[in-house]
């Protein structure tokens, strides 16, 4: 019964989204946080001259430099992290077919 309620009465901040062509593309990894978890690989993407951060499981990412992509992110003070499984190919519609 008590499930989403919220201590206080703080507003939610609303989900950074991004838009724009993949510049750059660099990955690191494969990491081992614990003992039983799958590697991690962790990427450095730029998009339109704004760097970002993405971690994952998988090791090859959707999406290749110079596609168009959209994803959701916060910022943080280790810098602006991409959300797991929102980063993709951005569709435009006139360009579809």
């Amino acid at each position: 019964m008590a499930g989403g309620f919220r201590r206080g009465n703080r507003q939610r901040l609303p989900k950074l989204e991004a838009r724009g062509e993949l510049q750059s593309l660099e990955r690191e990894g494969p990491f081992k946080e614990w003992l039983g978890m799958p590697d991690l690989y962790r990427y450095y993407i730029e998009v339109d001259g704004e760097k970002y951060s993405y971690q994952t499981e998988d090791s090859e990412l959707p999406v290749k430099v110079g596609d168009k992509v959209v994803f959701r992110y916060k910022q943080t003070k280790a810098g602006n992290w991409i959300d797991r499984n929102s980063l993709g190919k951005a569709i435009d519609p006139s360009e579809y077919q």
